[in-house]
């Protein structure tokens, strides 16, 4: 058993490795990182939950008249960053929120998060997750601008000299193995730029802070490589878009339930009535495993990324994938959501779902085999195969209608969340885009 940090092991740590430096961390409801500095002799007040902050400055929290916020680090989250500013060393702590009043704050996905995990744990469960994680890395112009270039040709597994991101992925693999990631795989995807850095699976909630971590590192390291690291669902047309395949499982007293040796697929009956709870609420959980207007250019056919509510343990085109890993490795994979969702939530909202399908005894529908971009619409219809929302407003719509997931999510995120993206969404709809003025400027 992992023994549990103190706040004098936190101390001794700091002063031990000459940290200077602590960021207070925690993420927003549309999954920013958003971090307090403090210097190393302020660290026992903000270890003693004496930190305060303006939560009406935070998207999505709180207003002005109950704007203030106490920051509760996570003892056992307190990392060491692997780099030094002038002989100095820089930390992590990631917090929860909480209100004046020493509750939690109902809007911070992190408890959002931990509401849904003990859930499970009251059934005895244990959520563990594994999210594969795709990213671009492109040039930055002149002045240090992110733009969409890459003289990076490579495809899927490539290998330099093909893979000019190489140089940049092997030293991100570094400093995450330096920050105690267990980093399992990493590789080149299949568009130009496009890379892909896998880590061991974990319980939900510290997997979800490794997926936040993550995405700075990758950040930080590509930026020495003077190059700009993007987690955009889709930044290029006519190339595949970055997804984030969510690996899981539930496990009890150590033990994967879901897999049984009795079953001609190896899965357990938790597995399916888990499965089957997910795909009952897909289409409202794509509003939160795909939030923004860009997400829903990659889930289109074509291109790899799910666009049907289906399973299938052989082929790649169906929402839900079973990997071909048996006894403890056995897990579902959920392929749709993509790097920009709030990782706290939408593990949340996938784990709710599932646990609502064990507790009902669901049953998902037969297994789809065969490519279903390749069946006619009249076959999918015949086969009653529904598809995900096509834009964020027909998803945040699902959402609205599916009182199951607003409810875990809760009437203050909800509402927020969906304020926030339905401006989003109206903005989007009275822009004119590049393609109009090249497609109707010069015929109308």
């Amino acid at each position: 058993m992992v023994k549990k940090m103190s706040v004098q092991d936190v101390l001794s740590q700091a002063r031990g490795n000459n940290v200077e430096f602590v960021r207070l961390q925690f993420t927003d409801l549309f999954g920013m990182t958003k971090n307090v500095a403090i210097t190393v002799n302020h660290l026992q007040n903000a270890l003693e939950n004496k930190f305060m902050f303006d939560g009406s400055s935070i998207d999505g929290f709180a207003r002005i008249e109950e704007s203030d916020m106490i920051l509760y680090p996570d003892l056992d989250t307190f990392k060491i960053f692997p780099w030094h500013h002038n002989g100095g060393r820089e930390a992590r702590l990631i917090c929860d929120i909480y209100r004046p009043d020493r509750t939690p704050f109902e809007g911070d996905p992190r408890y959002i998060l931990k509401r849904a995990l003990k859930q499970a744990s009251d059934m005895g469960y244990t959520f563990n997750a594994g999210p594969e994680c795709e990213f671009f890395l492109f040039h930055t112009d002149e002045t240090g601008r992110p733009t969409t270039l890459t003289h990076d040709m490579g495809g899927y597994f490539d290998l330099s000299p093909m893979d000019l991101g190489e140089d940049a992925r092997r030293d991100i693999c570094l400093t995450l193995e330096d920050m105690g990631f267990d980093v399992q795989a990493s590789h080149h995807e299949d568009a130009n730029g496009q890379h892909e850095v896998d880590f061991r699976y974990d319980e939900a909630l510290r997997a979800a802070d490794n997926f936040m971590t993550f995405k700075i590192i990758v950040k930080k390291v590509a930026k020495r490589h003077n190059l700009h690291a993007t987690f955009m669902p889709k930044p290029l047309s006519g190339m595949a878009g970055s997804g984030m395949h969510i690996n899981m499982s539930l496990s009890r007293d150590g033990e994967n339930v879901f897999w049984d040796s009795k079953d001609e697929r190896g899965l357990s009956r938790e597995a399916y009535s888990f499965m089957a709870g997910i795909m009952n609420h897909i289409k409202a959980i794509t509003a939160i495993s795909n939030p923004i207007v860009n997400s829903y250019k990659r889930l289109v056919p074509g291109y790899e990324a799910p666009v049907y509510i289906t399973w299938a343990t052989r082929n790649r085109s169906p929402l839900i994938r079973i990997p071909a890993a048996q006894g403890e490795a056995t897990r579902i994979e959920l392929r749709s959501p993509d790097p920009s969702c709030n990782p706290y939530l939408t593990f949340a909202i996938i784990l709710a779902a599932g646990l609502d399908g064990i507790k009902k005894g669901l049953t998902p529908p037969a297994p789809v085999e065969r490519n279903i971009y390749q069946m006619t619409e009249e076959e999918r219809s015949t086969a009653g195969i529904e598809s995900l929302p096509k834009n964020l407003y027909e998803a945040l719509m699902e959402l609205q209608k599916d009182d199951f997931v607003t409810e875990i999510l809760g009437s203050h995120a909800t509402s927020r969340f969906i304020q926030a993206k339905l401006k989003e969404w109206d903005e989007y709809k009275h822009q004119v885009h590049s393609w109009e003025i090249q497609k109707y400027l010069s015929r109308y």
